[in-house]
């Protein structure tokens, strides 16, 4: 790659790295401060929150690094590469678990009120984030390519593609890891919509309360199918190539195709923060409660500050004043002396 499009694909690495952090430091933000979003799928989505967060903190800088930027000693590229694996794993899992949790509210929403505790949900996401560490850190344990390292030249140029063999991106990660979860979610959503569909049939001339819990199902199911879409558009390109890489060794994907790849994967976790924005009205809610707090905050800081300048300059008006006030008396208590 020239190195004008380095300057282009870093560039626009940061801009990625920046809107994840503030966008979803916000989501977390929110759902940590509002009662409305006490919901137990409002847990997994801070978890892919989290997720998403760690991508611009961590995921997006490290994948500069080792795109060719990096001096380093073989098994610590291998672990920067397994890192990038495992935030991956964890937002799939964090997607699997919202759609699951759908889906059981949905299907049996009394039973599901009563049965599904606080702990329940902390233990689930545990689940997530463990189940993704152990496979997106399955590498280094010897699934990786060869260590071409010696006493005499120990380090290497770090790259992905150096150290994580293509066998694991593409039949452990890709086929067993990506698609079927990304299968069970979709096949989840639409049984979600089917069954949402037939209560509302069902519920014509029913009560209203029964209508009203459907249709904020259905909304919300609709918001986070969204989601789901999104990261398939984002992610399923970049693994599409290393599998066409991998198989048809007679095809030859472009550098700058991946490299396109790889923005639109980083981009999806920037993404989220937007489309909870616009398409789930609680998260938009909280939004603008601590977007105005925020303001709020900051013109009572200003207004206090006019308030002590004014005061000060007060303070310093009435103390000439007094001065004023005091000398003719002294001078006049002077003359009568003499």
């Amino acid at each position: 790659m020239a190195d004008g499009e380095k300057l282009i694909y870093t560039v626009l690495e940061v801009l990625i790295s920046v809107g994840c952090c503030l966008g979803n430091v916000l989501v977390i933000w929110a759902v940590w401060s509002s009662r409305a979003l006490k919901q137990t799928t409002f847990c997994f989505v801070v978890s892919l929150a989290v997720a998403d967060l760690l991508v611009g903190l961590v995921a997006v800088p490290l994948a500069v690094l080792v795109d060719g930027r990096l001096k380093t000693s073989f098994h610590s590229c291998l672990f920067i590469s397994c890192v990038l694996i495992v935030l991956t794993q964890a937002s799939v899992h964090s997607l699997l678990a919202i759609a699951v949790d759908r889906y059981l509210r949905v299907y049996n929403p009394l039973r599901y009120r009563g049965a599904v505790k606080k702990q329940h949900l902390w233990i689930a996401v545990t689940v997530c984030w463990l189940s993704a560490a152990v496979l997106g850190l399955i590498p280094m344990f010897g699934w990786h390519k060869e260590n071409t390292t010696t006493p005499e030249n120990s380090t290497i140029t770090c790259q992905f593609i150096s150290v994580i063999p293509m066998s694991y991106m593409v039949n452990f990660i890709f086929f067993a890891c990506l698609l079927p979860p990304t299968f069970i979610m979709m096949l989840l959503y639409l049984l979600i919509f089917t069954m949402i569909s037939k209560q509302l049939r069902k519920g014509v001339g029913r009560g209203m309360a029964s209508n009203s819990f459907y249709q904020k199902e259905q909304k919300l199911a609709t918001s986070l199918a969204l989601v789901l879409v999104l990261f398939a558009g984002c992610w399923l390109p970049l693994h599409i190539m290393n599998a066409l890489n991998y198989y048809y060794t007679n095809i030859e994907v472009p550098i700058l195709a991946f490299h396109i790849g790889i923005l639109l994967s980083h981009a999806n976790s920037a993404v989220n923060p937007i489309v909870y924005a616009f398409k789930i009205p609680k998260i938009k809610m909280a939004y603008k409660s601590i977007l105005m707090k925020l303001t709020s905050s900051e013109q009572m800081a200003e207004q206090s500050s006019q308030t002590w300048d004014n005061n000060g300059s007060t303070n310093s008006n009435n103390t000439v004043r007094c001065t004023m006030k005091i000398k003719p008396q002294v001078i006049l208590t002077a003359n009568q002396d003499h």
